[in-house]
C-alpha cells in the first residue's frame, strides 16, 4: 500500500521559504538544505513532511492543491493567523468565502496559498 511521504511546494526562494515554514510549523530540515531543495520534518517526531523545491513557475491564483492547517478553535485560529502574518504570511482577498467560513486563506512569502481551519466547530 502506498502512503504520502511528503507534500511538495514550489518556491522561488528556498532559504526564505525554509525560514517561514520552520517557524510556522515547528519543523526542522531533515538534512542540510540545498539552494534548490529542502525536506522539513516535525521537530517533535513523526508526521507529514513538507518539501520545498525551487520553482520558476508562477504561483496559481486558485491552486488545485494547498495545505490546510488545523487550529483547535476560533481563538486558536485567530492567534495562529496573527502569528503567521507576523512571520511573513499575507491575507488573501478571496471572494468565495461562505458567510460562516471556518477557514482563513493566507499565502506564504512565495504566494503559496494555505488555509487555517477552526476545527472546534460542531459538524
Amino acid at each position: 500500500m502506498l502512503r504520502i511521504g511528503s507534500v511538495v511546494l514550489g518556491v522561488s526562494d528556498v532559504p526564505r521559504a525554509t525560514a517561514f515554514w520552520t517557524e510556522a510549523l515547528g519543523y526542522v530540515p531533515r538534512e542540510a538544505p540545498d539552494d534548490d531543495w529542502v525536506v522539513l520534518v516535525p521537530a517533535t517526531g513523526t508526521g507529514v513532511q513538507l518539501s520545498l523545491g525551487l520553482s520558476g513557475t508562477p504561483v496559481q491564483e486558485r491552486p488545485r492543491v494547498h495545505l490546510d492547517l488545523y487550529a483547535g478553535d476560533a481563538a486558536a485560529q485567530a492567534a495562529e493567523v496573527t502569528r503567521l502574518l507576523a512571520l511573513g504570511a499575507r491575507r488573501v482577498d478571496w471572494a468565495d468565502y461562505p458567510a460562516d467560513a471556518d477557514f482563513v486563506v493566507l499565502a506564504d512569502p512565495d504566494g503559496n496559498r494555505f488555509c487555517v481551519i477552526d476545527t472546534g466547530r460542531p459538524d
